[in-house]
């Protein structure tokens, strides 16, 4: 099994900053790909990024592309989502998931392990 942590979510305002960090424990050398969905009231939880654990290659959704940049330290077995240039429609609650298969997938019924989640609010 694997343990995941989300941190940093908080109140902006639009044109605003806020960095998320998931820490991952447990058996973590399972992991291929970490991810990070959002979820808005009343909608479907979608994509926003993804990075291959070992490798670093990095995968985003058209709507945060040039916006947010997914890293990941290793050694802290931690994966962030720095996110710039926010605006309220990026506001909802923030996933980070984890991944054992070898294909990386924007689809978060082939994620195997989530976080709870932490609330990212936009003002305008």
């Amino acid at each position: 099994q694997v343990q995941l942590v989300e941190t940093g979510g908080g109140l902006v305002q639009a044109g605003g900053s806020l960095r998320l960090s998931c820490i991952a424990s447990g058996r973590t050398r399972s992991i291929y790909a970490m991810g990070w969905f959002r979820q808005a009231p009343g909608k479907e939880r979608e994509f926003a990024a993804a990075v291959i654990w070992s490798g670093g290659r990095t995968y985003y959704s058209d709507s945060v592309k040039g916006r947010f940049t997914i890293s990941r330290d290793n050694a802290k077995n931690t994966v962030y989502l720095q996110m710039n240039s926010l605006k309220p429609e990026d506001t909802a609650d923030y996933y980070c998931a984890a991944e054992r298969s070898t294909v990386v997938t924007s689809k978060p019924a082939d994620y195997d392990y989530w976080g709870q989640g932490t609330q990212v609010t936009v003002s305008s």
